[in-house]
């Protein structure tokens, strides 16, 4: 038996696994064994209680919550659209795992062995962190034998440090260079121990090939036309590495069926933010919601020439497709089901689509409601007073939400740098995430001020806007300053604490200071944005280590909050009810 029949073999064991896990309704929900008696009990017994408690403990911050989606209005044939989505959604999730690290696989495998109420913990956790590595803890081993958590993680040569990948990219002539600092390849050593790039059509070619036929059948039961093409040529682009046309047909969905399957997101990679990781979000579009908020789409270039920026910074043309859709998800996947999450995207990344045709957002409306109940209100209740309490709202919370997807496709980002045309992206390295995040975060503040200013969206939110983005700060702090979003929004809070905008009161609780704050907006919007123009690494790095920690008064209220659930840990009723309907 070859090595490769034994690799698909396993790689489809860990489908099923992750398939029959529901990717969290673990059977461990926590259904507690009998302790053994302390006669029977073996030497390390008392060992393995400890480990399971501290487990138990990390676990609970990720609050078990139904995401429901009705499903009643679906006729038959888009039911079987969305199993066929489901299904390949599952592929998604353990692709994900071979992306993230190479042992996670066979580390699963043994796991899932392991009957005992520690190693069902240990399955548990890992299943939410998809490894073994706890995110919210600055990526801290929890599984006895698994290594620090690989910065560059599977997507380079596991013993090729940063400088060695660094000096072979820059050794390459151009058109070879931008193939191995694209989004969609894998760096792997060649004969000789030489560094090579290979495509994800290749490297994956078992998933892909899998997917591209679920996507297939799926395509043909599909009616509406702006899905059928979709499917088909995102079917296409798993097994020719060329995601363009798919990224464009996908930003022209007109359906109630809103998928969205692939590699996007650029986060696991830690070396330099180059490359893809795959995720899935399957979803049903609310026509109603996106009607209200569609409205904004049309303000994107005056946005974008009123940015407080240099003239000559400022894109005069936007790419043309700009549609905002608002969802309720079904079943996510992958990089959209790790650890926190995902409550939106601005997709796709690729510089040349946006440059050229422009971003879509979602909005995860169920996803937002469940985060907002969970976690914002109780966190509202300890780091605000009484009276500013009054001014939590889901509609300031979701408003930001959409104005930071918006602004992720607003400012800099084909840039020229010495000459040369490069994007923020790849001159930024690992600093692109948080230092992205940061501008999406801040300049959607600026943003909504500016469209409230303008009279598009009711002055009567004002308040609300930054008192609801101050409780949601430790929110996304709570994610780990380890974690794009955490880092990004531990800049802005600093940021605003300097400025005077955000105040913290003698008894612990934060306030802002509407007098102040819009200036500190602006002015962090301006530096980051100025960054970013200017590829400026250096500086980049340098406001990350400035501004992108904890300080006492910060962490003081962060530790009144350890019984508030950081995030939530979803539950997919729609999804099973389709899967088991089959």
């Amino acid at each position: 038996m070859t090595y490769i029949m034994v690799s698909v073999r396993i790689r489809a064991t860990v489908v099923v696994l992750l398939g029959a896990l529901g990717m969290v309704t673990v059977a461990c929900a926590r259904q507690e064994a009998p302790v053994p008696s302390s006669q029977s009990a073996p030497p390390d017994a008392p060992v393995a209680r400890h480990a399971s408690s501290e487990l138990a403990t990390k676990a609970a911050r990720f609050a078990p919550t139904e995401i429901t989606t009705d499903l009643s209005a679906l006729t038959t044939n888009e039911r079987m659209i969305l199993t066929k989505l489901v299904q390949a959604s599952k592929i998604v999730d353990a692709l994900f795992l071979r992306q993230v690290w190479a042992g996670n696989e066979a580390m699963l495998l043994d796991l899932v062995r392991d009957d005992s109420p520690l190693g069902r913990d240990r399955l548990h956790y890992f299943v939410i962190n998809k490894g073994p590595w706890s995110r919210l803890d600055h990526h801290e081993p929890f599984i006895p034998g698994a290594p620090a958590k690989p910065a560059g993680a599977n997507f380079y040569p596991a013993d090729a440090s940063k400088d060695e990948i660094d000096r072979w990219l820059r050794s390459l002539p151009d058109a070879e260079r931008v193939q191995a600092t694209g989004f969609f390849t894998t760096i792997r050593r060649a004969a000789g121990g030489r560094l090579t790039a290979v495509p994800y059509s290749l490297e994956y070619q078992s998933e892909l090939t899998e997917m591209a036929r679920l996507l297939r059948e799926a395509a043909a039961l599909a009616t509406e036309p702006t899905l059928k093409t979709y499917l088909t040529k995102r079917a296409d682009a798993f097994l020719t590495n060329d995601y363009y046309d798919s990224d464009v047909t996908w930003m022209e969905l007109n359906g109630t069926i809103e998928p969205t399957i692939g590699p996007y997101e650029v986060y696991e990679d830690e070396f330099f933010n180059y490359k893809a990781a795959f995720e899935s979000h399957v979803a049903l579009r609310d026509a109603a919601e996106s009607n209200k908020i569609q409205r904004f789409s049309g303000e994107l270039q005056d946005i974008e020439n009123h940015l407080p920026i240099a003239p000559h910074l400022r894109n005069p043309k936007l790419g043309s497709l700009a549609p905002l859709v608002v969802v309720n998800q079904i079943f996510s996947a992958g990089d959209g089901n790790r650890g926190v999450q995902t409550a939106a995207f601005n997709l796709p990344n690729d510089e040349r689509v946006t440059r050229e045709k422009g971003a879509k957002r979602v909005m995860l409306k169920n996803v937002q409601d469940a985060k907002f109940a969970k976690t914002l209100i109780p966190i509202s209740k300890v780091v605000l007073s009484t009276a500013d309490q009054a001014d939590l709202s889901f509609e300031a919370f979701f408003t930001h939400i959409v104005m930071h997807e918006l602004m992720h496709g607003l400012g800099p980002h084909t840039i020229t740098v010495n000459g040369r045309q490069t994007t923020v992206r790849q001159e930024m390295k690992d600093a692109s995430s948080f230092l992205e995040e940061a501008k999406a975060d801040i300049s959607g503040l600026w943003a909504v001020q500016y469209l409230m200013d303008k009279g598009v969206i009711d002055k009567s939110l004002e308040r609300q806007i930054y008192t609801t983005f101050l409780a949601s700060a430790f929110r996304s702090i709570r994610f780990g300053i380890g974690e794009a979003h955490g880092k990004g929004v531990a800049i802005q809070m600093n940021y605003l604490l300097d400025q005077g905008g955000f105040v913290v009161r003698p008894d612990g609780t934060f306030h802002v200071d509407h007098a102040k704050v819009k200036q500190g907006i602006a002015a962090l919007t301006t530096e980051i944005m100025e960054m970013q123009a200017a590829g400026d690494y250096a500086k980049a790095k340098a406001l990350g280590e400035r501004l992108g920690v904890i300080r006492p008064p910060v962490q003081a209220a962060l530790d009144k909050l350890r019984d508030v659930p950081t995030d939530i840990e979803p539950r997919f009723p729609g999804a099973d009810e389709l899967l088991n309907a089959r």
